[in-house]
């Protein structure tokens, strides 16, 4: 049988093995806590950039971060940042164009959450209605794959052109138009520059982001394209990092009553992602 004091010896063993035990692991929580990413680069085109500033940086430093926002004035350089690190994440692009550049580029990159997102509108400064468009009217459109497939699918939905039917309307370019009864005359042009050509084309299709930041007001397009959920932007992270916490909170801050308020408040007319309970 185990004596008396041996059995306290045991028992105050066990105690300072506990204590030991508990030492430890604080240790380990602090060290963790001291290792975590607590200064943040945002990074967006205006007026995602905006969203990022008034809706998710708040939420962000109450959580103990320290946030900068960067604006971006085209749709290369924010990705190419957030590949070499000088971002941790950015918000601007839907997934087509995501996948398409990190494809080409050699990125690995993730999706992380979908936002309320403006969409693309045919703008002119010479008609007021599309019933008024003449034959063989100039059209501006971006020229990359992705936003060329937006405008020229709002041109299709509206009666204006057509496709072969089985073509992919989320890649389809100038070349799948089997039908042009005006006679339309398409101008590629880089999708920031697209307000500027307003006044030497009849018609532009432009990015609502780019709308916004030219000052163009979105309820004045002629027509307006639907937004799918593969179209609508995200926030858009490094594969490698998609664990960290500061992603987490990232994603917390978009999820937030407060991200919400800001976007009924100061993001009125955007499409809402069907995550997003807008009753």
């Amino acid at each position: 049988m185990i004596g008396e004091n041996t059995m306290k010896r045991m028992v105050g063993l066990f105690l300072i093995l506990l204590v030991l035990l508990s030492a430890c692991n604080a240790s380990v929580e602090v060290e963790k806590e001291e290792n975590q990413k607590k200064e943040l680069v945002l990074g967006g085109t205006i007026p995602y950039s905006d969203m990022l500033e008034l809706g998710v940086k708040p939420y962000l430093e109450e959580k103990g971060y320290q946030v900068t926002i960067e604006v971006f004035n085209d749709y290369v350089q924010p990705n190419h940042a957030l590949n070499n690190g000088s971002l941790d994440a950015n918000l601007f692009q839907h997934l087509v164009y995501m996948e398409g550049f990190a494809e080409e580029n050699n990125m690995d990159l993730t999706s992380l959450i979908t936002v309320p997102t403006a969409p693309i509108g045919i703008y002119s400064n010479k008609y007021n209605s599309l019933d008024e468009i003449e034959e063989g009217s100039t059209v501006a459109i971006a020229n990359d794959p992705a936003n060329l497939a937006r405008g020229l699918t709002v041109l299709r939905d509206n009666g204006l052109i057509e496709f072969d039917e089985g073509v992919d309307v989320l890649r389809v370019s100038e070349k799948d138009i089997t039908h042009n009864p005006l006679n339309l005359q398409f101008r590629p042009v880089e999708a920031a520059q697209l307000p500027r050509t307003l006044e030497s084309v009849d018609l532009v299709a432009i990015n609502g982001n780019f709308a916004i930041s030219a000052g163009i007001d979105l309820t004045t397009a002629l027509v307006q394209d639907k937004l799918p959920e593969n179209i609508l932007n995200r926030v858009v992270v490094k594969t490698e990092n998609i664990d960290e916490d500061y992603v987490a909170a990232i994603k917390e801050a978009v999820e937030s009553e407060h991200f919400k308020e800001v976007i009924e408040e100061s993001f009125q007319g955007f499409h809402w992602p069907d995550w997003m309970n807008k009753e």
